[in-house]
């Protein structure tokens, strides 16, 4: 068996009701069938015993992705001390989704919600995330409803174009008979590169394949938006 479950042997029993010899047996069962090959697709991250272990917790414990998924969640932060040194970038995301009442025709040509996500630009961190809209609700309109700009207070954030007459940060735009100046077009660019930073969020947490098609109802989408953000944080701080 693995030397991670004979470490945390406490694990096993509590979780799957078997002892660790038990166990042991039903790994062995599960090899001997081909457990090791994962027959198509993209090979398994997880050590044999380890997904062993996570299906039988599953089966004893019959917790789903509704009720596991709120324990998982990120605690949105709130601007400290030292909130005028910081710079948090705003945007929207939008998530393919399957429930008629979350999700909306949008502008990717999908029914999908659209989610708001604050980033520290500094850190990549996720700071928080809303609720999701239908996703053919504007991002200005979806940041106003969202509540979050309560975590900003004394912060500067910005946003893209698309966030005009909402308090943040957004580039200059041009006008009928008024070119950029060259002040305000290098203003742009400084502006662009550190806002690509929240996209680059967004793909690292679109490897989680629940955000690129996400088949969870009701709440599903918005705590799975959470687990994956806590998820992404971890993995950076590490």
């Amino acid at each position: 068996m693995a030397g991670v479950l004979r470490a945390e042997r406490v694990w096993v029993e509590t979780f799957t009701g078997l002892r660790v010899d038990q166990f042991g047996r039903l790994l062995k069962a599960v090899r001997e069938r081909g457990g090791e090959g994962c027959g198509w697709g993209r090979p398994w991250r997880l050590p044999l015993a380890e997904r062993v272990l996570l299906v039988a917790v599953y089966y004893r414990t019959n917790l789903t992705m509704r009720q596991l998924g709120p324990l998982l969640a990120i605690e949105p932060a709130r601007a400290s001390q030292d909130a005028v040194e910081r710079l948090w970038i705003v945007d929207g995301t939008l998530v393919p989704v399957r429930d008629r009442k979350v999700g909306a025709s949008s502008r990717n040509y999908r029914f999908s919600a659209n989610v708001q996500v604050i980033v520290d630009a500094e850190t990549r961190l996720v700071v928080a995330t809303a609720r999701p809209v239908p996703g053919n609700t504007a991002d200005a309109k979806a940041w106003r409803d969202s509540g979050l700009a309560a975590h900003c207070e004394g912060v500067t954030v910005l946003g893209d174009g698309a966030y005009i007459n909402t308090g943040l940060i957004v580039p200059h735009r041009k006008r009928p008979g008024r070119p950029l100046l060259k002040a305000e077009e290098e203003d742009n660019a400084q502006h662009r590169r550190v806002r690509a930073r929240v996209e680059h969020t967004f793909s690292r947490m679109k490897n989680y394949k629940i955000l690129r098609d996400c088949r969870q109802r009701g709440n599903g989408l918005h705590h799975a938006v959470q687990a994956v953000a806590r998820m992404h944080n971890l993995a950076l701080a590490a």
